[in-house]
C-alpha cells in the first residue's frame, strides 16, 4: 500500500474489553505504530498518587496537578522481548500503572480537563502522518474525529471483571471478582457521565462485542475490517 493511504484506527470501548490486546496486535501485524493513550492516563494518576494529589477517596487536588502536567513526560519503550511499555519522565512504570490501586483512581484523574487537554494533544501529535493504531475512550470521537476506521468495543460488566481479575491473579496481586466488578461498574459510570470527552459510541464506530469471542476471532475480525477500510481508502485516492 502506497505510504500516503495509511489510515489511522481508533478503537474505542469500556474498560478491560481487551482493546489494547487486538490494537497491539493489528498494529504488529501491519506494520503500524501502535499508542495505548489509557496507559498515558493511567501514568498521570501514578504520578499524581506518588505526589500526594489523590485522597483515598478519588478527589484530586486538581490546582496541583494542572500546575504540574508541563513536567511531566509520558513515552512508550520498546523492551528486548518486544513488548512495549510506558514511560513516565524516562522511567518504566508499566508494571505499576497496571496495579488495582491505580485502576480505581485513574478515571478521576481523567475526567480533569486540563489533563485531557494535555494528553489529546500529545496523541493528535502521534497520528500526523498516520500509520497509527490508538486505543481509549474518545479517539474516535475527539482525538481523531476523521479516522478511516472506528471501532467500539464492549462486553458485559461481568466478563470484563473476570478477565481483569484473571490479569491481576497472573501479576499477583490479591483481590476479589466482588471488588474488580465493582471497580468495572465505576469507571463505566464516571467515563460516561463526566463532562470532558465522555466515553461513547461515534456515530461513524463498528461495534465488536467480544463476550463470547476468543482472541483469535477477534483479530481475524479486525484485520478483515482493516482491509475493507484500506481498500475504501485506495479506490477514493484513484
Amino acid at each position: 500500500m502506497n505510504s500516503n493511504n495509511k489510515i489511522i484506527i481508533a478503537i474505542d470501548g469500556f474498560s478491560s474489553t481487551g482493546k489494547s490486546t487486538i490494537a497491539k496486535a493489528l498494529a504488529q501485524k501491519i506494520g503500524y505504530r501502535y499508542v495505548d493513550t489509557g496507559a498515558m492516563y493511567r501514568a498521570v494518576t501514578l504520578y499524581a498518587m506518588s505526589h500526594n494529589m489523590v485522597a483515598p477517596d478519588g478527589m484530586v487536588n486538581t490546582e496541583d496537578l494542572v500546575a504540574a502536567l508541563p513536567g511531566i513526560s509520558i513515552g512508550f519503550g520498546i523492551m528486548p522481548d518486544g513488548t512495549q511499555h510506558t514511560l513516565l519522565n524516562g522511567e518504566d512504570v508499566e508494571e505499576h500503572i497496571r496495579r488495582m490501586d491505580v485502576s480505581s483512581k485513574v478515571s478521576y484523574v481523567a475526567a480533569i480537563p486540563e489533563v485531557r487537554h494535555a494528553l489529546v494533544k500529545m496523541q493528535q501529535g502521534y497520528g500526523v502522518e498516520k500509520g497509527i493504531v490508538m486505543d481509549g475512550r474518545d479517539i474516535g470521537t475527539t482525538v481523531f474525529p476523521d479516522a478511516e476506521l472506528k471501532i467500539f468495543m464492549t462486553a458485559s460488566a461481568e466478563t470484563r471483571a473476570q478477565r481483569r481479575l484473571k490479569e491481576l491473579v497472573e501479576k499477583g496481586q490479591a483481590t476479589s471478582f466482588e471488588e474488580v466488578l465493582a471497580n468495572v461498574v465505576h469507571r463505566d459510570h464516571i467515563d460516561q457521565t463526566r463532562e470532558e470527552s465522555p466515553l461513547r459510541r461515534a456515530d461513524d464506530a463498528l461495534d465488536l462485542d467480544n463476550s463470547t469471542m476468543t482472541r483469535e476471532e477477534q483479530n481475524e475480525w479486525l484485520l478483515q475490517r482493516y482491509r475493507e477500510t484500506v481498500a475504501r481508502v485506495n479506490n477514493k485516492a484513484i
